[in-house]
């Protein structure tokens, strides 16, 4: 698992965490029942708070994406089918948006966007 921060990122710290290892997670980069990084082990390899590293487990597990074994650490969830699926179905919504607001501010209309997606799609 490689975690990237960056400074140049409006996003904090603890949801830059968050969202990529939800990413690996949904993509099946990390599966069923494996070990995540100690929040200490984490927070030392990318030079940040225990705190942080903390919120953003804290953070995936209200998710129901992860799970804390006390005295162990956090492991990845079992998966229940649905909730992994509307979650990747939350994930292409949340890009769809940003590249539909893209479009709206070209000047790019509702037919022209369906057709360039129906071309990439295919």
């Amino acid at each position: 698992m490689n975690i990237i921060i960056s400074n140049a990122s409006s996003d904090p710290i603890y949801l830059q965490i968050t969202n990529q290892i939800k990413k690996y997670i949904i993509t099946g980069d990390l599966v069923e029942s494996e070990p995540l990084p100690s929040i200490r082990k984490l927070a030392k390899e990318l030079q940040i708070s225990v705190i942080t590293t903390k919120r953003a487990y804290e953070e995936l597990e209200k998710e129901g994406l992860v799970e804390s074994v006390r005295g162990k650490g956090f492991f990845v969830a079992l998966r229940n089918k649905e909730l992994l699926r509307e979650k990747k179905m939350q994930l292409i919504e949340d890009h769809l948006s940003k590249i539909i607001d893209e479009s709206k501010m070209l000047g790019i209309s509702l037919e022209e966007f369906i057709e360039i997606i129906t071309l990439l799609y295919e």
